[in-house]
């Protein structure tokens, strides 16, 4: 009998846990990590961890901002700071928090819009994690981080949007071809201009044509003939007539 009792007035907690005792039905103190003594059948002790949670928020239907309806889930780290709160203000810390972070996720994301989901999620992220530490701080729970994991889109959804990005990836092609002709033609007036100032470059480009030509080993040539470049000829013929 002895035995029972000394064996119901020690207490080992571990370092992640603390002892919220409880003196007929009154708080009477927060015991740390060691070896505890409690009166018997007068004091009841409690375990709390301390360590970080991370709990799962099941996924949750939400219409979006812009009237899109999506799949979103996420998950939640969060620790207890004050195991007395933990238990006295709240009857099940763990259901209350995970019942607070599904209907905060869905009153978050329901006011954004979908195209904000998806780029700034660090920022709804955020702005998760405030809410939820702001309102678990009464009961004695910090809340350190939100991320949300998935979002699932509807079939009829992602065809749009692929549709949409096939739709820019073929602008932008687009853009970048007009873009190169432009640059293109800039260089062919300016070539131009350059080769019509001196008289005898359009003879050169000519001569250097032909060369290209001739080394790709073909058998019959056909190319056009200045009639500056035969203009000398043509007038000693006239000379010689007269």
């Amino acid at each position: 009998m002895l035995v029972a009792i000394v064996g119901s007035a020690v207490r080992v907690l571990f370092e992640y846990e603390r002892g919220v005792v409880f003196r007929l039905g009154r708080f009477a103190g927060v015991k740390g990590p060691g070896l505890r003594f409690i009166i018997p059948v007068v004091d009841k002790l409690v375990k709390v961890s301390l360590r970080i949670v991370a709990m799962d928020v099941p996924p949750q239907d939400i219409i979006t901002k812009d009237n899109v309806s999506v799949k979103v889930n996420a998950v939640l780290y969060f620790r207890v700071v004050g195991p007395e709160k933990a238990l006295i203000e709240v009857e099940n810390f763990l259901y209350a928090t995970s019942q607070l972070a599904q209907t905060t996720l869905r009153s978050v994301l329901g006011q954004s819009e979908l195209d904000e989901l998806l780029a700034h999620r660090d920022k709804i992220n955020q702005n998760l994690q405030q809410i939820l530490d702001r309102q678990t701080d009464a009961w004695g729970i910090k809340v350190a981080n939100v991320e949300v994991k998935h979002i699932d889109l509807p079939v009829e959804m992602q065809r749009a949007m692929a549709r949409q990005a096939e739709a820019e990836r073929e602008r932008r092609s687009k853009v970048i071809h007009a873009e190169g002709e432009f640059q293109a033609s800039q260089k062919l007036a300016d070539a131009a201009r350059i080769i019509s100032s001196e008289a005898g470059a359009l003879q050169l480009r000519f001569l250097q044509t032909l060369t290209e030509v001739a080394t790709e080993k073909n058998s019959t040539i056909i190319f056009p003939v200045p009639i500056d470049l035969i203009r000398p000829f043509l007038g000693k013929a006239g000379l010689e007539e007269k």
